[in-house]
């Protein structure tokens, strides 16, 4: 009788400390530890944006956003090799966070109020703005100039309708599925202008296959601060991000991320932001 309560006691001693290790498990593949042990980290990024969130033929990935995250992810005490990145597109952002599909994501994500209601923000970490970009040669240099020009931007989006709507009521709207159909119809002379924000603009015209053909207007038709999306609650999350942003500008790994990603479309990045500094 003794040698059977003894065996149910260590059974029940060896059943907790299964329980515990496998929740300690959890809680690295789900990217809230420190990146010991081969834990990973899932991070939400844009997979068809050049120069921000791409994911290339070979299964890697570029761009300033993917910079950016992993330095944070590094801050964190993650190796690249622990970085899982996920595609978040636009619509399913607060959606993949509230899930806890991904611990953070940073995906040309702007801060504002309706989005505050629903995540939490760290940063910002880039100010952009909406913009044009034109053929190297092109005469438009103001918003006003696209009056009886053709506009183009991707379906659903509200950039070309601003611009229409505030700067050049005559702008002959063309909607196309994605920046790439822009892109080359910009090329080809099907459209006289493409607007969104500048650093996508910027990352798209820096291509290979581009460089030298385009350029930038350099108007600042609207602010967009770029933070990096955080599930609702989770401040300690948003405070260590906040501290890798940071450190990433004091060491001068922003501005180096900035000029690989942007600088060959001559992009006029504004200077990196303040830490919950929001532009209007």
């Amino acid at each position: 009788m003794k040698l059977r309560k003894v065996t149910a006691a260590s059974a029940a001693v060896l059943a907790l400390a299964l329980s515990a290790t496998a929740c300690g498990g959890d809680s690295k593949d789900e990217g809230s530890g420190s990146g010991s042990g081969g834990g990973k980290i899932k991070i939400g990024i844009k997979y068809d944006q050049p120069g921000l969130g791409l994911k290339k033929p070979d299964g890697s990935f570029s761009g300033f956003d993917v910079d950016v995250a992993t330095y944070v992810a590094k801050q964190l005490g993650y190796k690249p090799d622990q970085i899982e990145f996920v595609e978040t597109k636009s619509a399913d952002r607060e959606n993949a966070l509230a899930r806890g599909d991904v611990k953070f994501i940073a995906a040309t994500y702007s801060i504002n109020d309706e989005r505050k209601k629903k995540v939490d923000f760290a940063g910002p970490y880039l100010l952009a703005h909406q913009d044009l970009l034109v053929k190297k040669d092109s005469k438009i240099s103001e918003a006003t100039d696209l009056n009886g020009e053709k506009l183009c931007s991707v379906t659903g989006s509200t950039s070309a309708q601003n611009v229409k709507d505030d700067f050049a009521p005559k702008a002959q709207l063309r909607e196309y599925s994605g920046y790439s159909e822009c892109i080359a119809g910009l090329q080809s002379g099907a459209v006289d202008a493409l607007t969104t924000d500048d650093s996508i603009l910027a990352g798209f015209a820096s291509q290979d296959k581009y460089k030298g053909q385009f350029k930038l207007a350099g108007l600042k038709l609207s602010n967009e601060n770029y933070g990096i999306g955080v599930k609702k609650g989770d401040t300690a999350t948003v405070n260590k991000i906040n501290a890798a942003l940071e450190k990433m500008v004091s060491d001068g790994s922003w501005q180096k991320a900035v000029d690989a990603n942007f600088g060959p479309a001559g992009y006029k990045n504004e200077p990196a932001p303040k830490i919950g500094v929001i532009v209007k």
